[in-house]
């Protein structure tokens, strides 16, 4: 710290300095009135008061002392993800400690690392703001940013921090200078997706849309450049595109559920990464418009709940027709007085019936309504992929039972005709099946395995039904199982198509709160939407997603000894075996929120395993195969990868700043010397300059009279002995 002496003259007045003026304007009025009348002396008299005031306005002489305060200058070293790319870590850790050795007298450098914080890429002006926020304003002296170039968060104008004010209190400007830890412009080829639909209608193209830019020395728009698609694994799609400009890709959605969208372009000769050539985006394919043909028998109560229950879905198109009078009937009643429509049976089931996704029997008692030739469409409706939902109550063991139909052949379950009713008290149970099968897995309220299912009312758990068939044959799987646990739910799978079978028509009981009700609707829709076919009711489903750094794995299966291990596939190729885990039904309640039911096998089971590696992973269990992707930490941080002057250059350009590059090797880096300058040129060639701000701090002060009391009274009493003399002598 050096020490500093200065000298400077000043006034110290002992009176007030209107006092001072207001003597010396009088003197001067009375001095020019005598001189006006010819008094002898006057200049003289005029002389000892000036004399006398000049003594009293203090002159004299200040001695100043001060120590001189180093400046502070920045050093903001970039750490974001994209300086790991080639050298530049390693230059950059070089260049900032050869400048931290490298002592500058008079400056001090103050390293700030600066790492990304999150998805807005690198923020290298607001670590400036905020470590500027720690030094003294008139001991700042600039900024150096070591950094590849890439900052997301270049201001419009000057920083605040870097146009303090001088001593003259106008605007100045400090220096911001940077350092690229490269050996000059790079090339890079970006993929972007400018458009990607969330959601995709089932056997609809949906667009994507992508551009292709290439950026750096020697590259211009237009080059062709080849796309490569791959949805969920499967073989690539090859689509030539135009560098510059964006351009529509049809992607063909061909089943519902999450889609696994990978898409890279060919690399540009000479870039410095491929890291951004690649890219992954989700979307979901869904079904538009799901058509639900309802049709009712004799008018019930349960109609009332399939009506609720599929009018409240946005995505259901409900046709429903209830048979109120059969067409063999003839009570006598004319024509002109029944308010009904004919039942349009050859529209719907001959014309029509392809068009529907799904149709619900809800109690149809076919008496002569539907020829064999329509129940032989129902069936092979199924067959070709249709779902049927059929509820039966006692019209199933009637004259009018499906069971004798084309339909019964696909049925899974036969009810005798005779002793095939039971009417009791009973509760619904879930079977073992029923338990890890997703469409009852979890539901709130079921009672334990162990429970009686004629026991009463049991707080908590669902209500009772009064009455429930008592199937003598059945295939597929029980759900549920009904009186003296027989079965009461059996959904089964017939060719490309799914039947379910609920030998009951009473589950209106628990919409009631019956004993306490039970989760009907919840029921009835993951049934329904079982039957179209809804990815996530899927018996036997593998699922990956990765978050975090890690790949989970999740499998359900409704068999008893499911597989163990899971074959997962990186994108480097070489594939590992990953043990899963089983997870307790008891666990898996308490994550659903449902009551516990038994703590026995949920049919889940679970992996995990670290995954860095960007790109597709690929995970195989020999029956069915599922794909993650990593999602790019910070997006805009990866989206230029160039190291490059251009961003950064204005900015530097306004503040008087300059930009070096370091050069490309790593252990000798070119690094160029701090200096503090008085001139206005504050870089050079290897040099970066920061302006002298004249910081200090007074260590003492001193004040000597240039005028001793003495000498001047002397004088005024001299002045005016001689001026009283002068007059005398007149």
């Amino acid at each position: 710290m050096l020490t500093h002496l200065a000298q400077s003259y000043g006034f110290a007045p002992l009176v007030p300095f209107w006092l001072l003026a207001g003597i010396g304007i009088l003197a001067l009025v009375l001095c020019a009135y005598a001189i006006s009348r010819r008094t002898k002396g006057a200049v003289l008299r005029l002389g000892a008061v000036l004399s006398l005031l000049l003594w009293l306005s203090g002159p004299q002489r200040l001695h100043e002392s001060w120590h001189v305060l180093p400046e502070t200058a920045l050093l903001l070293v970039d750490q974001s993800p994209s300086m790991s790319i080639g050298h530049r870590a390693a230059l950059a850790r070089q260049a900032a400690q050869a400048m931290e050795q490298a002592h500058t007298q008079g400056l001090t450098l103050r390293t700030v690392p600066v790492r990304n914080s999150g998805h807005n890429g690198t923020r290298l002006f607001d670590a400036l703001d905020q470590a500027a926020a720690d030094i003294p304003p008139d001991q700042f002296a600039g900024a150096v940013m070591l950094t590849d170039g890439q900052v997301s968060d270049i201001p419009k104008s000057i920083p605040e921090r870097l146009t303090p004010a001088g001593q003259n209190g106008e605007k100045t400007h400090l220096p911001l200078h940077v350092l690229i830890p490269a050996k000059g412009e790079e090339t890079d080829r970006q993929l972007r997706i400018l458009q990607a639909p969330p959601y995709g209608i089932v056997g609809q193209p949906a667009k994507l849309r992508v551009q292709v830019d290439d950026a750096g020395p020697g590259t211009t728009p237009g080059t062709q450049a080849e796309l490569t698609l791959r949805v969920n694994g499967e073989e690539p799609l090859s689509i030539p595109v135009t560098t510059g400009t964006p351009q529509d890709i049809s992607l063909p959605v061909s089943h519902p559920g999450q889609m696994l969208i990978s898409l890279a372009v060919s690399p540009l000769a000479g870039e410095v990464s491929q890291i951004n050539n690649q890219t992954i985006t989700r979307m979901t394919g869904i079904r538009d418009r799901l058509r639900v043909l309802l049709i009712s028998g004799t008018p019930n109560q349960g109609e009332r709940v399939w009506r609720r229950l599929l009018k409240a879905d946005p995505s259901v198109d409900l046709i429903h027709f209830t048979i109120l009078r059969p067409p063999d009937k003839d009570d006598g009643t004319p024509l002109s007085d029944l308010a009904l429509i004919a039942f349009p049976v050859r529209e719907l089931f001959q014309e029509k019936i392809n068009q529907f996704d799904l149709i619900i029997l809800d109690g149809f008692e076919n008496q002569n309504i539907l020829p064999h030739a329509y129940l032989n469409n129902i069936a092979n409706f199924v067959r070709k992929g249709g779902g049927l939902l059929l509820t039966a109550g006692p019209e199933f063991v009637g004259p009018g039972t499906l069971q004798d139909t084309p339909v019964g052949d696909i049925l899974p379950a036969h009810v005798p005709l005779e002793n095939g009713m039971v009417e009791q008290r009973f509760r619904p149970h879930l079977t073992p099946e029923g338990r890890r099968h997703p469409v009852t897995a979890a539901l709130p309220g079921a009672p334990p395995t162990n429970a009686d299912s004629a026991a009463q009312t049991i707080p908590g758990q669902w209500g009772p039904w009064y009455r429930a068939l008592k199937p003598d044959t059945t295939h597929g799987e029980a759900l549920m199982s009904g009186p003296d646990n027989t079965p009461l739910l059996v959904l089964d799978h017939v060719d490309q198509g799914r039947v379910a079978l609920l030998l009951s028509d009473q589950i209106w009981l628990w919409s009631r709160g019956e004993g306490g009700g039970g989760p009907q609707a919840e029921l009835l829709r993951r049934i329904s939407h079982w039957l179209m076919k809804e990815p996530e009711l899927e018996e036997e489903q593998l699922n990956a997603s990765i978050a975090g750094g890690e790949l989970t794995v999740t499998r359900r299966s409704t068999a008893a000894e499911p597989r163990h291990n899971a074959t997962v596939t990186p994108p480097s190729g070489t594939p590992v075996t990953l043990t899963l885990d089983a997870t307790t039904a008891s666990a898996q309640t308490r994550k659903t929120g449902a009551p516990d039911a038994d703590g026995g096998q949920s049919g889940i089971s679970t992996g995990h395993m670290a995954a860095e590696q960007p790109g597709i992973w690929q995970v195989d269990d020999g029956a069915h195969k599922a794909f993650a992707a990593p999602m790019p930490p910070d997006p805009q941080e990866f989206a230029d990868l160039r190291a490059t002057a251009s961003k950064l250059q204005d900015m530097v350009s306004a503040t008087g700043g300059g930009m070096l590059w370091t050069g490309d090797t790593a252990s000798a880096p070119a690094v160029p010397q701090l200096q503090l300058a008085d001139g206005r040129t504050l870089h050079g060639e290897n040099w970066f300059a920061f302006p002298h701000r004249n910081a200090h701090v007074v260590t003492g002060r001193s004040a000597t009279p240039l005028l001793p009391a003495w000498v001047m009274l002397s004088l005024s009493l001299l002045l005016l002995f001689a001026g009283w003399w002068r007059e005398g002598r007149s």
